[in-house]
């Protein structure tokens, strides 16, 4: 296979370091100051050995890739530019390219789906950092992370590879298959959206770890609160979720996150706001269980005051972490008693 890596920010950066590395032909699609930087001294992978420097082919869009029958496109953008990339990747790449979304949020496949017909979800589990250009960091000591795939909405290639719908799909195996042999843990699954729900709940910290200072009881019991409230609206959606205790089964010890500094534990969207982003992914995150519990008639004031303040402190281009985690509990108190 032949991989592009649409989106060489922490998460794809890592990704497409590791497929390069490993041998397995590899194209990132980059911008700006990121782009510059790898075109003029390679993408620099920060591993706990050590940092290399990968001559990794980079790329500024979709009309600089060569493009083959065995092309697999990862996109690892965040959710908000999903509909752009979708554009660039309609005017240049085959229809039949397999298109993967290896992001967080569970509303990139539909969207990948309406355009591609062969799309597939991978459940990110990789602690990554991206705040210089040209450099990404590998959050994890032990396996680089841990990429369960999955086609979407589910069932086989089909006609396109053949055989019998057995539940797997060839494709699928043959992403896992790569995957491994750049040193991740991997595995195919039909059910990957029920991985991709849990993962959702777990993101519902990004909001409060971008938007809120890390200190004292009351970003914890922010986190607790916006977790319980997803796992109430997702259960009355009647959608699928694999419990926590199987998602810890799977992590297990693969992961060992190493100390890279102050920044080590920040989100993917306090990274973004921390690089000065004038947009974030609150609304496909946090945001998912406000719109599901909006469409089940559930409640969601916790996960609405998170997405509200997330988002204005986006637009307003204040510093992460600047906001008061008592304040908003005591707002939130005050909204439940009217």
């Amino acid at each position: 296979m032949h991989f592009v890596i649409y989106g060489a920010g922490a998460i794809g950066g890592v990704v497409g370091g590791h497929l390069f590395r490993a041998g397995i032909p590899t194209t990132v699609i980059a911008r700006g100051d990121h782009l510059a930087a790898i075109r003029e001294r390679g993408l620099t992978l920060d591993l706990a050995e050590g940092a290399e420097t990968l001559a990794v082919p980079a790329a500024a869009n979709a009309s600089e890739v060569e493009w083959t029958d065995d092309t697999v496109v990862f996109i690892c953008v965040k959710s908000q530019q999903t509909a752009a990339v979708l554009n660039d990747l309609q005017a240049h790449a085959p229809r039949n390219t397999p298109i993967v979304s290896a992001q967080n949020g569970v509303a990139n496949e539909t969207a990948i789906l309406r355009r591609f017909p062969r799309t597939y979800s991978i459940c990110v589990m990789l602690p990554a950092l991206h705040l210089e250009p040209g450099v990404v960091v590998q959050g994890s000591s032990a396996a680089p992370g841990i990429l369960d795939v999955g086609r979407f909405p589910g069932g086989t290639d089909g006609g396109i590879s053949g055989g019998i719908d057995d539940g797997m799909d060839d494709t699928a195996e043959e992403i896992s298959r790569n995957l491994r042999a750049a040193g991740f843990q991997s595995q195919p699954r039909a059910d990957i959206m029920a991985w991709k729900y849990r993962k959702l709940v777990l993101n519902l910290g990004n909001g409060i770890d971008a938007s809120y200072r890390r200190d004292g009881d009351a970003i914890g019991e922010l986190m607790r609160r916006a977790r319980a409230e997803g796992e109430t609206v997702l259960e009355a959606a009647g959608i699928d979720v694999v419990s926590d205790a199987v998602d810890k089964e799977r992590r297990g010890n693969h992961i060992v996150r190493r100390d890279t500094g102050e920044d080590s534990n920040g989100s993917s969207t306090w990274q973004s706001v921390t690089r000065g982003a004038r947009d974030s992914e609150i609304d496909y995150l946090t945001g998912e269980i406000v719109l599901q519990g909006r469409l089940h008639g559930v409640p969601t004031p916790v996960n609405e005051l998170i997405q509200d303040d997330t988002a204005r402190l986006v637009i307003e281009g204040r510093e992460p972490g600047s906001l008061d985690p008592a304040d908003a509990l005591e707002r939130l108190n005050g909204r439940l008693a009217d």
